[in-house]
């Protein structure tokens, strides 16, 4: 199994985990897939995506949104790739039309068969067992704005992930309430931090924290 889950950032700041993601792509001419959480002005951020990846040598892309009409080569298409990348944006509503389109089985089985899966933000948690993470704190969080009330996603690991974290009382506070509730570890990581697993190895790049039964401990 390799994924990676992207708290977010620049370019400038994620540099060590595409090349790390990249090491792990068994291929002489990777290709990558970026399905945005929402295709209203997708093109622009894949366009930066593009620019990103092209500059560690990356030529092949596919633009792969799942809330419109798609045809079944293109689905078929983007599951061939090396990468498929989840974008960042609102995690309910990517939650929602990734299932309602039949993909989440289908990004297991690609992550079962080899393929590395990654994401930034919502995309990364939609790789945990469920997407609670995205609902708190009251003063950062995705509006729920279809009242979603099946939060369970990919589970692809045993731990939830919060992204953007920022190393605060206002927000350690929000954190341990909801570590004491939940079975998992919660990993909590900085803007330019991130998690890369491949096989039953586990890397914590930058900044990162774990909050379990309301404690926290900086991992890295």
């Amino acid at each position: 199994m390799n994924l990676c889950l992207y708290s977010g950032g620049d370019e400038s700041e994620n540099r060590a985990l595409d090349l790390k993601v990249l090491s792990l792509v068994n291929s002489e001419e990777i290709s990558i897939t970026y399905i945005p959480s929402c295709s209203y002005d997708s093109e622009v951020y894949f366009c930066e995506f593009v620019n990103q990846y092209k500059s560690l040598g990356v030529k092949r892309f596919i633009h792969f949104a799942v809330d419109v009409d798609y045809s079944h080569v293109l689905e078929e298409e983007a599951f061939k790739s090396d990468i498929i990348h989840l974008s960042g944006g609102n995690t309910y509503y990517f939650l929602r039309h990734l299932r309602e389109k039949n993909l989440l089985p289908k990004l297991k089985k690609f992550v079962k068969e080899g393929g590395m899966l990654t994401g930034l933000s919502a995309g990364s948690i939609i790789m945990t067992p469920n997407i609670e993470t995205a609902g708190f704190p009251e003063f950062d969080k995705d509006d729920n704005e279809d009242g979603m009330t099946n939060f369970k996603s990919l589970g692809l690991v045993n731990f939830e992930f919060f992204p953007h974290y920022k190393n605060s009382n206002r927000y350690d506070i929000e954190l341990k309430k909801h570590s004491r509730k939940i079975k998992y570890p919660l990993i909590a990581c900085s803007d330019g931090s991130g998690i890369v697993v491949s096989g039953n190895k586990i890397e914590f790049h930058g900044k990162c924290y774990r909050f379990f039964n309301g404690r926290k401990e900086k991992i890295v």
